[in-house]
């Protein structure tokens, strides 16, 4: 006769299978500080200025060392956040850390944690987080202290870590510490040891999941939960449990035009497949764009795609050859980043983008050069009620056939109320919501362009890590969220 433990087993085996297999929903927060950026105007500066910053970090002169620089999410107005728990056991540590398809590290401040220059960075800073007793630090002979050391080797690591020699030509340095690792930023820097502990959010679980305590940074107040391609990162580490889950993530991001009032409501992040005729698409587009992924063997933590052109209206303007591909150094094609706010492009084919725009609109609106030199935007015009109306459409044309992406209005055109002209007065101004990432026989070893949150606004973007595509749907986010929640 069978032993009835042996279906037991069977039984709870199957249950747990089945739970993980299915999709998990969790929320992503956006906030905008209008006690930090009281106007549109300071909001919008500040942001093009971490767009740009961000951008120009992943670049490197060819005559310097080549290093891996991972930059953040600087500024308030372009975050969406990732609420996570530390700790397998009470008193468990909750931590809001900005969500990065940019990087592939998580990490976080720990207590006791010194923060230099970050006044300013951050409304409501986050209190440090007490490791906790559950957690262990992790061995310098790990393919994780390797990775966290830009794959620097193990060996080098243990004798940093004083492991004796003859423990190191037996791998038998266990017991000895990875050392503490540093990462650079747009305009911060860190320094972190790594550890392993239980993180959960909902009803997603990781236990032994390995992340960065910070102790010490320069700065950057706020940690950062890496979706990037690298092993260290949340779908990365998520995929050694679950496949199904980690090898497919999906974000919604709720369009907000800078209206706090807008976001409000949680941005779905998506981990695994869901059905996706069960969601709310009042827009009519169901399916997917997809476009391939390209390998990056400089920057393997990139989800860099190419770029075929972008459309204004009905003229097409092919990409330079370089959005297209990427060289044996690194260099070219464009990432989709979800902590970079404004899309960046190479100047010589932005200019050709603002020339066929500003021939469509400024032919009716005059300039707006004072908001252009205060924000960093370009081209701004002065406008009215009708302003938008003419507007020209834009769409991104990425490499494959049929992968368009036309984007909403609101999502590259953007109107407010200046009133920083004491003569003047309040006057409406709109401007484009793209960026002049420089030269483009400057930039080397990174991308050539980004494609910022700003424009994935009201797109559910997705990261197929098995069939190495990303894809784009136009969708209603809050709702969304709120359908994916009654299933």
């Amino acid at each position: 006769m069978a032993n009835p433990l042996f279906f037991l087993c069977l039984i709870l085996c199957f249950l747990i299978s089945f739970t993980i297999s299915q999709p998990l929903f969790l929320p992503l927060t956006h906030f905008l500080s209008k006690t930090q950026y009281p106007t549109t105007h300071h909001l919008l500066k500040a942001t093009a200025a971490s767009s740009s910053a961000r951008f120009n970090r992943h670049h490197h002169k060819k005559s310097k060392k080549q290093q891996r620089q991972v930059s953040l999410p600087l500024s308030p107005g372009s975050d969406y956040t990732l609420t996570l728990t530390i700790g397998a056991h009470p008193p468990h540590s909750t931590v809001s850390l900005y969500l990065d398809t940019g990087s592939d590290v998580v990490w976080f401040p720990c207590h006791p944690f010194e923060c230099i220059l970050c006044e300013g960075k951050s409304e409501f800073p986050p209190a440090p987080i007490n490791i906790s007793a559950s957690a262990t630090r992790v061995s310098c002979q790990s393919p994780e202290c390797s990775a966290a050391h830009n794959n620097f080797p193990n060996s080098d690591l243990c004798v940093m870590s004083k492991c004796p020699l003859d423990q190191i030509e037996v791998s038998e340095c266990g017991s000895y510490s990875c050392p503490s690792f540093y990462y650079a930023y747009g305009d911060g820097s860190f320094v972190a040891k790594l550890h392993t502990d239980t993180v959960s959010s909902n009803s997603l679980v990781l236990r032994n999941f390995t992340f960065g305590c910070a102790h010490e940074s320069l700065g950057e107040p706020v940690g950062v939960a890496g979706f990037g391609r690298g092993i260290l990162s949340l779908p990365a580490q998520l995929s050694t449990v679950n496949p199904q889950l980690g090898n497919r993530f999906s974000y919604c991001l709720v369009s907000h035009s800078f209206n706090s009032d807008k976001v409000r409501r949680p941005s779905p992040l998506i981990l695994g497949r869901y059905k996706e005729k069960k969601a709310p698409n009042t827009d009519g587009l169901a399916q997917f764009v997809y476009t391939d992924m390209l390998d990056n063997p400089k920057h393997q933590y990139f989800y860099t795609v190419g770029l075929e052109g972008i459309s204004v209206g009905r003229v097409n303007i092919p990409a330079p050859a370089m959005l297209k591909k990427v060289d044996s150094d690194g260099y070219g094609g464009m990432v989709v980043d979800s902590g970079t706010t404004f899309t960046m492009l190479p100047e010589k084919f932005y200019n050709q983008i603002v020339a066929e725009f500003d021939r469509r609109v400024g032919r009716v609106y005059k300039r707006a050069t004072e908001v252009e030199d205060n924000t960093g935007l370009s081209p701004c015009y002065y406008g009215d009620a009708k302003l938008a109306m003419n507007v020209p459409s834009v769409t991104l044309r990425f490499v494959g056939n049929g992968s368009s992406v036309m984007l909403p209005k609101r999502n590259y055109f953007h109107e407010y109320v200046d009133d920083t002209d004491g003569v003047k007065g309040k006057r409406n101004v709109g401007c484009l919501m793209l960026m002049n990432g420089g030269d483009e026989e400057e930039l080397s070893g990174g991308p050539g362009a980004t494609l910022g949150n700003y424009q994935q606004q009201g797109f559910e973007v997705v990261y197929d890590l098995e069939e190495k595509k990303v894809g784009f749907a136009k969708r209603q986010c809050a709702s969304l969220w709120e359908s994916l929640n009654q299933n």
